[in-house]
């Protein structure tokens, strides 16, 4: 009825077994790189996130939630997001701790790699644009250096309207 592979002790292995367990293998193998690749924002979160540039060394990625909006889990590399409209958002990280912002127009803000859900809390869409680094040693190495921004609110005013007229 089934052919013998192998008889270790008192486990016959079939051909049967053989074949199921090497597509479990796959199929896990296959859910690993799911997971892997999933987390990237512009793949699991196209309503939120468009890709407006990408070369070997950046990522810059629109952002946009409209009212009340939620995210999956998604992960962002090392970067600057720059917010183009005010916003009142939830982030929750991968382990579940949340931290409330209130973004104002123009803030720049660094951020080494990391995973986290969004939820836009407000009645009015939120915009801003990211800008990824794509060399993590780099990415990581800046975020050590870096210390809050030194620009003025009329400096502010004028990286938001250029990247709002860019994104236009």
């Amino acid at each position: 009825m089934y052919e013998r592979i192998a008889n270790l002790g008192e486990v016959i292995v079939t051909k049967e077994m053989w074949s199921l367990r090497l597509l479990c293998s796959i199929l896990l193998g296959f859910c690993f790189s799911a997971v892997a690749l999933a987390q990237d924002p512009t793949k699991v979160e196209p309503t939120h996130y468009k890709l407006a540039f990408e070369n070997e060394y950046v990522q810059v990625v629109n952002v946009h939630y409209g009212p009340h909006e939620k995210s999956g889990l998604h992960a962002h590399m090392g970067g600057v997001v720059v917010v183009l409209t005010a916003g009142h958002l939830r982030f929750t990280d991968e382990n579940g701790k949340t931290q409330e912002v209130f973004a104002k127009p123009g803030d720049p803000r660094w951020f080494p790699p990391f995973k986290h859900r969004v939820e836009n809390l407000g009645d009015t869409a939120y915009n801003a644009v990211y800008i990824g680094i794509k060399n993590k040693r780099l990415a990581n190495d800046v975020g050590l250096n870096t210390g809050p921004s030194g620009m003025d609110d009329e400096t502010k005013k004028l990286v938001a309207g250029a990247l709002l007229a860019a994104t236009k």
